[in-house]
């Protein structure tokens, strides 16, 4: 059964006439009553009675038309959805971050997209870089908020901050009341230290300031949790290695940890946004490009 058949019949059930059905449909009535006599060939019902008088719609034929006008109403916002996501207005987005993007970027891109495109669902999972980052090449992810050095070519980037690594320390610590502290102090301190692939960036930042310095790091415990690990310091004479927002943020936990910055040059890691970019929906590309204008220029460094 053709789809120009049920609306011409919709047309013709809505105008009883078939010379005005046909200008709608911009066909001629011979045009119309043929495709009409077709329909009613393909179901072997009466659909529409005519005399000299009136067109009127059989009972058959007045049952057709809810069914028909629920079908062509569903088709409409069927296109209407399809041609939606194609462009970016409507589907599904999921975006990885970790506690730096969250403070300093992605508000600001969740304002835009909400505006443009309100139709788009921004899933957002909160992962440490390491994971974000698997995720992301596993399918998991469409965007990742992540410490990372340069991207692979199978993927894309862009590099919006630059965030210090500082010492996290409990408040009984020595090194507490201090406004900052040499890497180099940390021969000798036993550490707190995660998996690589936790966050690599982070691990090698770290483990290659250290070697330039010619120090060895002093390992006392292997901790990948970000809570576990403000609890050991807060609780034992160690020295763990976290982010500065991450540092601010436990700091004002109250659990008993201080966050100090080390002194210059301090190691630091670039928060990126990263994608794929072999596998990039309309949606991916609709969220970048209001990253682009939420966040214009990369945050200054420090």
């Amino acid at each position: 059964m053709e789809f120009r058949y049920l609306v011409s019949f919709l047309a013709l059930a809505e105008e009883l006439h078939f010379g005005r059905a046909a200008a709608k449909l911009h066909l001629t009535q011979p045009s119309l009553s043929q495709q009409l006599q077709r329909l009613e060939r393909k179901l072997g019902v009466m659909l529409v009675v005519r005399s000299s008088h009136e067109v009127r719609l059989t009972p058959a034929g007045e049952v057709f038309r809810e069914h028909v006008q629920a079908i062509v109403e569903e088709l409409d916002r069927a296109t209407r959805a399809a041609r939606a996501t194609a462009e970016g207005r409507s589907g599904t987005v999921r975006v990885g971050y970790n506690l730096s993007a969250w403070r300093d970027v992605l508000p600001r891109v969740l304002s835009v997209m909400h505006e443009r495109f309100p139709q788009v669902v921004v899933e957002l999972s909160e992962r440490r870089s390491g994971a974000q980052l698997a995720a992301l090449r596993e399918g998991d992810l469409d965007v990742a908020f992540a410490y990372s050095g340069a991207a692979a070519t199978d993927l894309g980037q862009r590099r919006l901050m630059r965030v210090p690594i500082v010492a996290l320390v409990g408040v009984r610590h020595p090194w507490a009341g201090r406004r900052r502290v040499d890497f180099a102090e940390l021969a000798g301190q036993p550490c707190v230290l995660f998996a690589r692939e936790q966050s690599p960036a982070m691990y090698d930042t770290i483990i290659a300031t250290a070697e330039k310095l010619g120090i060895g790091l002093q390992v006392a415990h292997r901790v990948d949790d970000l809570g576990a690990t403000a609890i050991v310091v807060a609780t034992r004479p160690v020295v763990a290695f976290v982010s500065a927002h991450r540092g601010e943020h436990e700091a004002a936990a109250g659990i008993g940890s201080v966050a100090v910055p080390f002194a210059e040059p301090a190691p630091a890691v670039d928060l990126r946004a990263v994608w794929r970019v072999d596998d990039q929906p309309s949606t991916v590309q609709a969220f970048l490009a209001c990253l682009d204008d939420a966040c214009p220029t990369p945050a200054a460094s420090g």
